[in-house]
């Protein structure tokens, strides 16, 4: 009996070992979360522009402010996963513009695991089997 209680254990720690090891880091467009009824939703009114994306002229800039966001992967794709919490973290972005008074988040970069990763279409995500991120950095700016 305890040989198999230890072979379950020993299992078990090889599984979640394994699973928590996995740290993907994937670039996935922005196109298909961003606009979307399930963005619309889940984000302030609060506009954000991702580097390369045209903006209206900056009339003043509060400066670089940014957010690094994890959520529960488990039993979720990780296309799935990452664009949840990228939407977590362009909230939290929004939140800062809205508590300084600032219109909009500009010039967004994936900044995950401390690694900057700029682009017009598309974001940047690490996905395990239980966990997902996406860490990102904008400009607060008045326009």
């Amino acid at each position: 009996m305890n040989k198999k209680i230890m072979l379950v254990a020993m299992s078990a720690a090889l599984i979640c070992g394994t699973a928590e090891a996995r740290n993907d880091v994937l670039s996935l467009p922005l196109d298909k979360i961003i606009g979307t009824d399930k963005a619309n939703q889940a984000l302030h009114n609060v506009p954000v522009y991702f580097a390369g994306q045209s903006h209206p002229a900056v009339s003043s800039n509060w400066g670089e402010i940014s957010t690094s966001r994890k959520t529960n992967a488990f039993g979720k794709s990780d296309e799935e996963a990452c664009q949840w919490v990228l939407l977590s973290a362009l909230k939290v972005l929004q939140e800062a513009a809205q508590q300084r008074g600032y219109d909009a988040v500009v010039n967004i970069r994936s900044n995950y695991q401390n690694k900057e990763f700029s682009s017009a279409t598309e974001f940047q995500c690490g996905a395990g089997a239980i966990m997902a991120g996406v860490a990102l950095k904008g400009d607060l700016v008045k326009f």
